[in-house]
């Protein structure tokens, strides 16, 4: 029997015979990636991202699932000035079959990891987020009755909740950013039972987002010429390159990449920095200054990530470099008017980083880095909270430990240990 993937080494070029690999066990600095044994892209019966399922890595459905939808705006297309302007939204919106009740594309990401761990032998992942992965993680778990582990900054605590009771989840509270939060998960990932989640090393995390560019290729029956959205690790950014790629070895939807356009919170844009300089190599002195108050003083949280997948083989150097990119900081106040000016022409609240996003467009617009006539994919990753707080209860998710970045985990990975127990 032909196996639905494998998986490659993009550095080596070698395949990966254990499935649950994050890095290349010959140690070269690289991505892992899936190879299909389906070249053509087959749509399956269902609703929402598993009508892509022939290029997930899972051979069965999380059912029901939503996914990412691709629309035109007449209203939007008009502001811009652009004939032909897509967007694809990951949140929620029922009048536009927007279903992701935790409002962000990190379901995207979600869904396909959380089902090949079960897959898999039935492994607990251990999340580390600054907000928006974690509450996908956890909606789901709350949803689907499967147990995760989530770390998060404690000043991301808030903006954690989920639509349906969530009683399994274990919730750690780290008084530190989103890197320290990174460190505590792998600290905690040990524990037998775990595995973590893995991030940008994650195939099923990175295909599962593809499905924005698989989603927009098939409504538009095309690869778009230009690609836009904001990147705080860049994993969307390099899945929507990897999925071209598929979509190119297809063969009905074109022969040319789209051009990736990245967008980056102003006062916090290492990525930014180094690609302007062409450097593979992040330098956190002269890319990440004051990364501490930078951090802070950005209007989306989300992506301020301090150790992104950005020089590795595969990762967003090379994602920028194959499909001729640009790379834009855009401020706090670009963002903000570009967040009404969604609304206004959407309906659509959107999740900061999408307003960060829009902000690149409107400014590629003004320098006339794209041209009125081009097709142009714009990946609003998320929004839609008002509504969801008008149309469910949210329920806030109890903190299994809260603990500082120096703090030894010898105590919550005890009490993990009790707590995974209960799963057998």
């Amino acid at each position: 029997m032909i196996p639905k993937y494998r998986i490659r080494c993009v550095s080596g070029g070698e395949i990966i015979p254990d499935m649950t690999a994050l890095s290349c066990p010959s140690s070269h600095n690289s991505l892992l990636r899936t190879e299909y044994s389906s070249r053509k892209l087959q749509l399956a019966p269902f609703r929402g991202i598993f009508r892509y399922l022939c290029w997930l890595p899972v051979t069965m459905p999380l059912l029901p699932s939503g996914g990412p939808v691709t629309f035109t705006s007449a209203a939007l297309s008009q502001e811009l000035g652009l004939s032909k302007i897509f967007i694809s939204f990951s949140g929620y919106c029922p009048e536009r079959e927007a279903s992701l009740t935790t409002g962000s594309f990190k379901e995207l990401e979600a869904l396909p990891t959380l089902q090949r761990l079960w897959e898999l032998g039935k492994k607990i992942p251990v999340i580390a987020s600054a907000g928006n992965t974690s509450r996908a993680f956890a909606g789901l778990s709350a949803q689907y009755k499967k147990p995760v582990v989530v770390v998060v900054p404690r000043d991301a605590v808030s903006r954690l909740w989920t639509t349906t009771p969530a009683h399994d989840v274990f919730l750690v509270a780290v008084d530190g950013d989103y890197s320290d939060a990174i460190a505590v998960s792998n600290e905690l990932s040990v524990v037998p039972g775990c595995v973590p989640e893995g991030g940008a090393k994650n195939v099923a995390r990175r295909d599962g987002m593809g499905t924005v560019m698989l989603d927009a290729a098939v409504t538009l029956g095309r690869i778009p010429d230009h690609y836009f959205q904001a990147v705080g690790s860049g994993t969307g950014a390099i899945a929507a390159w990897e999925a071209a790629l598929r979509l190119i070895g297809d063969g009905r939807y074109g022969t040319t990449l789209p051009h990736l356009h990245l967008a980056q919170n102003k006062p916090f844009t290492p990525m930014v920095s180094a690609w302007q300089h062409q450097r593979r190599t992040i330098d956190p002195d002269i890319d990440m200054p004051d990364r501490s108050n930078a951090i802070q003083a950005v209007m989306s949280p989300v992506l301020t990530n301090r150790n992104p997948p950005y020089g590795i083989a595969g990762g967003l150097f090379d994602a920028l470099q194959a499909t001729d990119g640009h790379m834009y900081a855009v401020s706090n106040e670009e963002g903000r008017k570009a967040a009404t000016l969604i609304e206004e022409t959407l309906g659509i609240d959107p999740d900061p980083a999408a307003a960060v996003a829009t902000a690149a467009l409107i400014r590629a617009v003004e320098t006339g880095t794209v041209s009125p006539g081009d097709t142009i994919l714009l990946n609003i990753t998320g929004g839609g909270y008002k509504r969801i707080r008008e149309d469910f209860t949210l329920f806030p998710i109890e903190t299994s430990a809260i603990m500082t970045a120096q703090e030894s985990c010898d105590n919550i990975r005890a009490k993990l240990k009790n707590w995974i127990a209960h799963y057998g």
